[in-house]
């Protein structure tokens, strides 16, 4: 299916590459500009005061990294509590300043989320560990003085003020740099997560909703959706990494993005990054138009391949690999988003196009199909191929 004239305006500004070599004295002339270089500054607010702030929506963003991952539990978010009580520093806050004086968190928002909902009673102290004797309690009911105690701890932000990059895409490029370097509990974030936190609104909201399908669920071994998974934190979703570094969601990601193969610049990951940052305000029309295109290629994909959906054939073992595979993914998806106009006769000839793709992956036992190669020609190969397949079931040509 053609992508819609509102999509691909956004690739009129090509995305062209940085100039590497420089002199001297164009390094130097750089430098003095203050290219490349971010500007802060420190704040310091006591704990009620700051989160009075934050009952103004436009003062702080507070959506978090993982929009449906895993948060801190009880435990984790009294113990922060009893670090202030027990005046242990408590690292900074890293806040991006969006608009002036407002804000947007870039690191710490578990941090802030725990405090905010300390002081609005939302949890019991649970599991401390130098002051037991305050466990069961909540804010309003802690004993006058310790209160008064908590009342007076503060927190320190960093702020990245909007004199760093003001420029549209060039500051979401410098902040996605600072999400990189930023790491919390020293697990460092993954390129979705990222994307994630940089990229609110309606499409990441439809990658989000997307990544739930039961046909993606299904194919990657995860349990199918149930709407409490979160919060009832199911164990086969909290302990598998490839559902903790959202890489469900990028596979829905990767299929909007390669629908765009020839606009293909900067790697996958780099792509994917200029895709949502370029895609992210979409209006809700062309939204509804995304959903609709994944929803029906996906289902297509698993009437014609069923339980041998995006798993490539293996010829050194004539079967089927048990496991998908990511660049295999994109060549069914795309592939078949192309000829959304035959789905009926695909769907008929389903066992001749499972023939057709063992065939496929015989005559191209060099990786085409399994990503060994990931440079714009490979890409645009792999889907070339699998979509000129499908096309040869066409009837009445």
């Amino acid at each position: 299916m053609p992508t819609s004239p509102a999509e691909q305006s956004i690739w009129v500004r090509d995305l062209g590459t940085s100039k590497v070599s420089l002199s001297d004295a164009e390094i130097n002339a750089k430098y003095e500009r203050g290219e490349g270089r971010i500007v802060v500054e420190n704040n310091r607010e006591k704990l009620p005061g700051f989160v009075e702030q934050l009952q103004n929506r436009d003062y702080m963003d507070l959506r978090p990294f993982y929009q449906r991952r895993p948060r801190w539990d009880t435990i984790r978010q009294s113990r922060l509590i009893e670090s202030f009580l027990i005046n242990l520093p408590v690292p900074p806050v890293f806040l991006y300043e969006k608009n002036f004086n407002s804000y947007e968190v870039m690191d710490g928002q578990q941090r802030i989320t725990a405090i905010k909902d300390f002081y609005e009673n939302k949890f019991a102290l649970k599991g401390l560990q130098h002051w037991p004797e305050l466990n069961g309690r909540s804010y309003h009911n802690l004993p006058t003085t310790v209160k008064a105690g908590i009342d007076r701890r503060a927190i320190s932000s960093i702020v990245m003020l909007r004199e760093s990059a003001p420029q549209g895409e060039e500051a979401l490029l410098l902040r996605q740099i600072v999400f990189e370097r930023l790491n919390t509990g020293g697990v460092e974030l993954e390129r979705q997560e990222i994307r994630n936190a940089l990229f609110p609104g309606p499409l990441n909201d439809l990658i989000i909703s997307l990544s739930s399908d039961d046909v993606i669920r299904d194919a990657w071994n995860l349990p199918r959706y149930d709407p409490e998974e979160i919060t009832k934190g199911d164990p086969r979703l909290m302990s598998d990494p490839f559902f903790q570094k959202m890489e469900d969601a990028e596979l829905v990601l990767r299929f909007f993005a390669l629908r765009n193969a020839q606009h293909y610049a900067r790697g996958m990951q780099g792509f994917l990054d200029i895709y949502m940052m370029r895609a992210s305000h979409l209006g809700d029309e062309i939204i509804d138009e995304l959903r609709a295109e994944f929803q029906l290629t996906v289902f297509v994909a698993s009437e014609i391949y069923r339980d041998k959906v995006f798993r490539p054939f293996v010829n050194t073992k004539e079967e089927w690999s048990a496991r998908p595979q990511k660049a295999f993914y994109d060549a069914v998806m795309v592939g078949i988003s192309q000829n959304l106009d035959i789905v009926d006769q695909l769907v008929e000839s389903r066992l001749d196009i499972i023939a057709a793709t063992e065939e496929l992956f015989k005559q191209h036992e060099d990786g085409t199909f399994t990503g060994r190669g990931n440079s714009k020609a490979d890409v645009i190969n792999r889907i070339r191929l699998f979509s000129e397949m499908l096309r040869s079931f066409e009837k009445n040509k």
